[in-house]
């Protein structure tokens, strides 16, 4: 009995208002302008049963492969025309022909690639509609399959595009998937991945090739995110950091860096608060250089002391630094640091203590070894 409990993934009370808004408003102008087309006294049906459901996948799960135009579109008509051409055959033995008409249906979308759920009551309404729908022969799969099936398309085209949701789906590669969601990973799944794994698995999904890479960038970004929480800032920071004051002069700043194989020096006060930071960007920046050949002498000519008593030329760590660095604490969790280097630009984060002094610096470096230790150890045998 465990199996007959609710699997479906929640949605919120927003979602739900919107794809049965979105299904009365189809239902009702469709019905309409059948009504419209054929007269209010016609015989005719305004609007066939197997709309109802098409309306479901189409409001409701627009992202679904089976909700796409073409799966719409050429399953009804290929399931009209196979229950036409069944019923008219087999009309005698009526049970036969509704199962033919279903396992030919489903046969043909396969091989078409448009495989629509309520196509098979389509092909079933062909053989079991009563005379009015058998009266109209193949005329069947113009009105009302094709009719009703255009009206219900272009409605929901309109509508779930007006309510923020992308229909038809535009299928994506995964450079198309978005940079927040493609978080750094040791084995990054690709298109042939996810290809040999569909193949693999032999069945039809009710989730597109793209939606399934995006939702796995997104597990991984979660999983990542869970698990560097528990990490703080005072488990993986440097400690041992080389500082800088405000009235250091540059070239002694540079030779600093490059001595002790750093890319940014805190600028702290005697009481080790910190006022900002000297960074190599800030250094291309004075010197109006990106990285390339022949930087560094050219870097050691713009910081060279000019030995003069006064000066306008920029000699001191503080007509340089970066004054606006971000800070945080000891007990910050390592997720907001790297939501910090992502969003801000900011490529190393001073770290202070409780009374605001500086006690350590984490920079990329010490992220990358958090990922390979300690509570991340996990991600090897049982991340996503």
């Amino acid at each position: 009995m465990g199996a007959l409990a609710p699997n479906q993934q929640r949605v919120n009370g927003a979602e739900r208002l919107r794809g049965a808004f979105g299904a009365l408003i189809g239902i009702l102008a469709t019905a309409l302008l059948g009504r419209w087309l054929v007269g209010s006294e016609a015989l005719l049906p305004w609007v066939i049963a197997p709309m109802g459901a098409s309306a479901v996948l189409l409001f409701a799960v627009p992202s679904s492969p089976l909700a796409q135009p073409w799966a719409m579109l050429g399953g009804n008509m290929v399931a009209g025309l196979v229950g036409v051409s069944c019923a008219q055959g087999l009309l005698r033995d009526p049970a036969l022909a509704a199962a033919l008409a279903v396992s030919l249906s489903i046969g043909l979308m396969f091989a078409l690639r448009c495989i629509h759920p309520p196509a098979g009551a389509v092909a079933l309404t062909a053989v079991v509609g009563g005379p009015v729908i058998h009266d109209l022969g193949y005329g069947f799969v113009l009105y009302p399959v094709l009719f009703n099936s255009m009206c219900l398309l272009l409605l929901a085209v309109t509508y779930n595009r007006a309510t923020g949701r992308t229909y038809p789906q535009a299928g994506t590669s995964a450079a198309a998937v978005p940079a927040a969601h493609q978080v750094a990973s040791r084995v990054r799944v690709s298109d042939a991945d996810i290809d040999t794994v569909l193949d693999e698995y032999n069945q039809v999904l009710d989730v597109s090739r793209d939606d399934l890479l995006g939702l796995f960038a997104r597990l991984e970004e979660q999983a990542y995110r869970r698990r560097l929480a528990s990490v703080r800032c005072e488990d993986i920071m440097t400690r041992e950091v080389v500082t800088v004051e405000y009235g250091t002069l540059l070239e002694d700043a540079w030779a600093l860096m490059q001595a002790q194989g750093v890319k940014a020096l805190p600028v702290v006060d005697r009481a080790r608060r910190v006022q900002g930071i000297l960074t190599l960007a800030d250094f291309l920046r004075l010197a109006g250089l990106g990285p390339h050949r022949g930087m560094h002498e050219r870097l050691r000519r713009v910081v060279r002391r000019s030995g003069r008593t006064h000066s306008d030329r920029v000699e001191f760590v503080g007509q340089v630094m970066t004054a606006a660095v971000q800070t945080a604490g000891e007990r910050t969790s390592v997720a907001e640091i790297v939501g910090l280097l992502g969003r801000e630009g900011h490529s190393h984060v001073p770290i202070v203590d409780p009374e605001g002094r500086l006690a350590g610096i984490v920079a990329p470096r010490d992220l990358i070894g958090a990922l390979y230790q300690g509570p991340l150890a996990g991600l090897e045998a049982g991340g996503v």
